[in-house]
């Protein structure tokens, strides 16, 4: 299946396929054990889908999640009429379309981040694979960390901020150096700096997804035939969607820049050289 997929370059602007076309490939060459993997990569979506219909229960929902409209009112319905949650969907969505109504008029409750957060913990922790898990605990830190570093700018309560309870998290809420003494924890740290200092808005969001690219790019490097890296392609499928909407020439450009720069200034684990070395001799 992989071998048959488009090849995918960072640097187009267009997506190689469409995520629906991956979707039906997904489903017809995949395992039952396999497609319980990517039901978090399409659980994000019926997060999404579920704020809305709690925010207006006769709003449309994107097509890309796990769960049908009638499936998400559902769920709706057992959690705040009966008081149930459902087994067939994650408990933490029925517990937060239960506690809905009583939060959404609260000063400061934003639903699509509360939801969000909700979503990386629950695939932190229950996520079979662990390179899966490694890529959500990537984005939940990237998130606090650029969150925290922008509330400092603006001279806010960093810790209001902070969504969770890891030793990322509290390292950001007690530490008041600039980098929040991470940089000794996450080699990645200076790359954020430099992103957070952005000002132009689509740039920045391009230089978070160009690191993130990288990062995929790097674990599954020497599994290019895994699950993992099936789950890296939807990913890199999902961004590639978002940078079709931006000028083609311009964000080719741009993106090119970015990615130049960030690998100029990545630092390449000593192993991966041994190994990159060793897998050449053996060819």
């Amino acid at each position: 299946m992989i071998a048959g997929l488009p090849d995918i370059d960072q640097h187009d602007t267009k997506p190689g396929m469409s995520l629906e076309a991956m979707r039906e490939q997904c489903e017809e060459q995949l395992t039952a054990y396999d497609k319980k993997l990517l039901f978090y990569f399409f659980l994000r979506f019926d997060c999404v889908n579920l704020v809305k219909l709690l925010k207006n229960p006769e709003a449309g929902i994107d097509q890309w999640g796990n769960f049908s409209l009638d499936q998400l009112r559902d769920l709706i319905t057992s959690a705040t009429e009966l008081n149930f949650n459902v087994h067939r969907y994650p408990s933490f969505m029925s517990i937060f379309a239960r506690e809905y109504a009583f939060n959404k008029d609260k000063a400061g409750y934003f639903p699509e981040d509360e939801m969000a957060y909700e979503f990386l913990d629950y695939a932190i922790r229950t996520c079979p694979s662990r390179m899966m898990r490694r890529w959500y605990k990537l984005n939940l830190d990237i998130t606090n960390i650029l969150t925290a570093m922008l509330a400092r700018k603006q001279g806010w309560s960093v810790s209001d901020f902070i969504k969770g309870d890891g030793e990322v998290q509290e390292m950001i809420r007690e530490n008041k150096t600039k980098d929040f003494n991470l940089s000794h924890e996450l080699d990645y740290i200076p790359q954020l700096m430099k992103i957070v200092d952005e000002k132009d808005p689509v740039r920045k969001e391009k230089m978070i997804d160009a690191f993130r690219w990288i990062w995929l790019d790097e674990r599954i490097f020497f599994e290019p035939f895994s699950m993992e890296a099936v789950f890296a392609y939807l990913c890199k499928l999902e961004m590639q969607e978002r940078w079709a909407k931006l000028d083609v020439e311009r964000g080719k450009e741009t993106f090119q820049k970015i990615i130049d720069d960030l690998r100029s200034e990545a630092q390449v684990p000593e192993e991966f050289k041994v190994q990159s070395v060793s897998q050449q001799k053996t060819l």
